[in-house]
């Protein structure tokens, strides 16, 4: 039986096989961002913290495309899907952090939370083809082909690290902290 915690994130089972352990912790960290940007409004989600730009809207839109690039485009080679599709990337790289501001949180909570399904779809197709040792069909920016148990692991560590971001800028807003 899975635990849920008091934030409604499911625990990773301490005694798991590899694969239903990097998964849980992946879907931890998706559940810690979404705890996160619970119950905030468009004002709240695009509040920075000091001199950094950085928001929990874009953190929701960043980690869609994320999401985006690594399984879809990388793993199986698929063209940008929308909104990706649609933008000129060399006159705004980091456009995904930009544009959240014109997003309604509705808007950026489903479109993260699609990404999120459509990646755990995908993985589950990797995982019928080859398992973890399934190599992406398309090479990252070095020109390597990562299997699909450095994809998971890299989407963990971008989680992780934006979720520490995240931390910050909730406290900033109203004061609400935790892990």
């Amino acid at each position: 039986m899975t635990e849920v915690d008091e934030q409604g994130r499911r625990e990773p089972a301490p005694q798991g096989d590899e694969v239903e352990t990097l998964l849980a912790f992946l879907d931890y960290h998706r559940d810690t961002l979404a705890w996160k940007c619970s119950g905030l409004g468009a004002a709240e989600l695009n509040s920075p913290v000091g001199r950094s730009t950085m928001t929990l809207g874009g953190l929701l839109k960043h980690l869609a495309y994320v999401e985006d690039i690594w399984l879809s485009r990388r793993m199986f080679g698929n063209d940008p899907a929308p909104p990706w599709n649609t933008v000129d990337w060399s006159l705004d790289r980091d456009w995904d952090w930009h544009s959240a501001s014109a997003d309604s949180p509705d808007e950026l909570l489903s479109l993260w939370q699609s990404a999120v399904d459509h990646s755990r779809a995908l993985v589950d197709q990797a995982l019928e083809l080859g398992g973890l040792d399934k190599v992406a069909q398309r090479p990252d920016s070095q020109g390597r082909l990562p299997n699909l148990r450095w994809i998971v692991v890299h989407l963990i560590e971008e989680y992780a690290r934006h979720n520490g971001h995240a931390d910050l800028i909730r406290e900033s807003i109203d004061g609400s902290t935790g892990e």
